[in-house]
């Protein structure tokens, strides 16, 4: 079996490396002229970085990554605690697997160096594929044609496999733009920043705040209500008064962070609606092009690294692609879909607004900090817990009840 994959971004990367392994054979498809990594921060629960190890990924990746000790849910004005949860060892003694932060361009480095940059085939853009019944075409903008047995649209949240093949529908703008920038690490340091993933939470905004880059680096992201969506990008520039004006009231570390900035980068932030299938014929999608989801769980990545095991374990143990694309649909569209529609109902709670709103949210908080005395909750285990490989073998479907 000969796989082509459409994008090189971390699902379409892992899926390589997922088939590698499985002793199947792929071609992989990039329009762009080099991999840069764009964003900052990212979040790596112990369901991705089990697979991460098991792709050979995580040696390559644990130098540069951070491991928080604790999640914080704080106070916007105070800085108060009002709800935290377990990570450090705890989360490696539950769950088997750490708990990461990193920089998006440490993780792109340390895929494409397991799998080898000279493997993806740069400045190939795809304008046209075709299921033919007894095989798969993808038609380059160069004249140039690929062929395989399947494809995996691995193409993002502006997928062209998704637009062609399953629904044009367009990207949803969730009513939130994003600051966000990375400071010096000694600078956080210096202000008491322990290591620890830490979400303050406002009115109408929230900031999220962690280590990167072996603690080299602090990432920082705002997320505010904006009515109006600013620049579709992830290298747009804003300005810092325009930042400090939007964090007006809060923290005086909130606004030493932004100070700190220089110049922050801006994006809107989008989503889009969950589809109901993910395969046809002999055409899956995976990661954002799937299931692109609101940063509010931050699962965006984790759940396509959970596609690119899975999909590929699917082939491997079925053989034909039929039986295969059914399986890794019936495995994974109701999990990642739920993590999807939960993404939104967290952005509700956490971006409230109101006095009411911000009193009803902190009690719910308090009250599940009391409940759980430092704990994990039950959405964090549904979340962490998930084992892809026992997923797939259907020895571990705890993973598919959604009552959390």
């Amino acid at each position: 079996m000969h796989v082509l994959i459409i994008g090189a971004g971390i699902g379409g990367i892992s899926a390589a490396l997922a088939l590698r392994r499985a002793g199947i054979d792929f071609t992989i498809l990039e329009q762009a002229p080099a991999i840069e990594a764009v964003g900052a921060g990212i979040q790596l629960s112990p369901n991705a970085t089990r697979i991460l190890h098991w792709l050979g990924v995580a040696p390559r990746l644990a130098p540069n990554a951070v491991r928080p000790d604790r999640h914080r849910f704080r106070d916007w004005q105070t800085g108060e605690d009002i709800l935290t949860t377990p990570l450090g060892d705890a989360a490696e003694e539950i769950f088997g697997w750490p708990y990461w932060h990193a920089h998006r361009a440490d993780l792109q480095s340390a895929l494409l160096e397991t799998l080898g940059a000279d493997v993806v085939k740069l400045e190939t853009e795809v304008t046209e594929i075709h299921d033919d019944g007894d095989g798969v075409r993808a038609e380059t903008a160069d004249g140039t044609t690929y062929r395989g047995e399947v494809l995996f649209g691995a193409d993002g949240i502006h997928s062209m496999v998704r637009a062609r093949i399953f629904k044009p529908d367009p990207p949803r703008y969730s009513g939130n733009m994003a600051w966000r920038a990375l400071v010096p690490g000694d600078l956080a340091r210096e202000l008491g920043i322990e290591r620890a993933s830490h979400v303050w939470m406002g009115q109408g905004a929230s900031m999220v705040i962690y280590y990167v880059s072996g603690g080299r680096l602090l990432n920082w992201v705002g997320v505010c209500r904006a009515e109006r969506a600013p620049e579709e990008s992830w290298t747009a520039r804003g300005e810092t008064r325009d930042a400090l004006r939007d964090y007006e009231g809060w923290h005086p570390e909130i606004h030493t962070l932004i100070e700190a900035a220089g110049s922050p980068l801006k994006w809107a932030i989008h989503d889009r609606d969950p589809l109901q299938a993910w395969t046809a014929g002999r055409i899956a999608l995976l990661g954002d092009a799937a299931h692109s989801m609101l940063p509010f769980h931050a699962q965006g990545a984790a759940q396509g690294i959970e596609d690119a095991w899975v999909l590929a374990r699917c082939l491997e143990i079925e053989g034909d692609h039929e039986a295969a694309f059914a399986r890794y649909e019936s495995l994974r569209i109701g999990r990642a879909n739920h993590v999807q529609e939960m993404s939104r109902a967290v952005e509700r709670v956490v971006q409230a607004d109101g006095a009411d709103a911000i009193k009803r949210r902190d009690r719910r908080f308090r009250e599940q900090h009391a409940k759980h005395q430092d704990g994990f909750t039950p959405g964090q285990k549904w979340l962490y817990a998930y084992d892809a490989e026992r997923a797939v073998l259907g020895e571990a479907m705890d993973w598919a009840d959604a009552n959390w």
